[in-house]
């Protein structure tokens, strides 16, 4: 069984996101071949192998980034005191989800897939995950879960919130015990 996850990643957050999602799978499915891979690294092909497609962002400006909101970040972080600057993840500046999703063509038919983010806890700071979850349906994937969000500290950059990597390894162990050799070879599983 194959389960890829695809995550975009500015100041890391979502990578720690990827990596504990990665874990709970890891340990509730150790059958499974997974794959943790950064959006800028991440090819077509990788979509197309998966049993299980997971992919998840940062929330920028109420929903998925786009290359001005990663090139505005980067530049912000740039301009702060270096001891007021937060890590900035190398491939920051690069391709993002948006870029990648257009590369994926509709053939996740029957296929499952399931969509994260890391925002701040406001309920006016909207998230991601919804707008991966739309993408992930339009090509055709069928969703193994509601989208979920991740919450880090209030000031945008991080860190996670106590408690969050934990929350992410049960999401993924939760994702796992729905992947049953009868649910992939009928390209369903049980949503909870």
């Amino acid at each position: 069984m194959q389960i890829t996850i695809v995550y975009e990643s500015l100041y890391g957050n979502t990578h720690q996101v990827a990596v504990a999602v990665a874990r709970g799978i890891a340990e509730t499915r150790p059958d499974a071949t997974i794959d943790v891979i950064a959006v800028g690294q991440a090819h077509p092909a990788h979509a197309a192998v998966a049993d299980l497609l997971v992919v998840g962002g940062p929330t920028h400006m109420r929903g998925m980034s786009t290359g001005l909101s990663r090139h505005l970040a980067v530049t912000a972080e740039g301009k702060k005191p270096p001891a007021e600057q937060h890590l900035i993840d190398g491939r920051a500046d690069g391709p993002g989800l948006r870029d990648w999703f257009a590369l994926l063509p509709h053939d996740g038919e029957g296929r499952q897939a399931a969509a994260f983010d890391t925002r701040i806890g406001s309920r006016w700071a909207g998230g991601a995950a919804p707008g991966i979850a739309r993408r992930l349906h339009r090509l055709g994937y069928e969703l193994a879960a509601d989208p979920e969000g991740f919450l880090i500290q209030q000031n945008g950059a991080g860190p996670l919130r106590q408690g969050e990597l934990n929350r992410a390894h049960a999401w993924g162990a939760a994702l796992a015990r729905q992947l049953t050799p009868a649910a992939i070879a009928e390209g369903t599983m049980a949503t909870g």
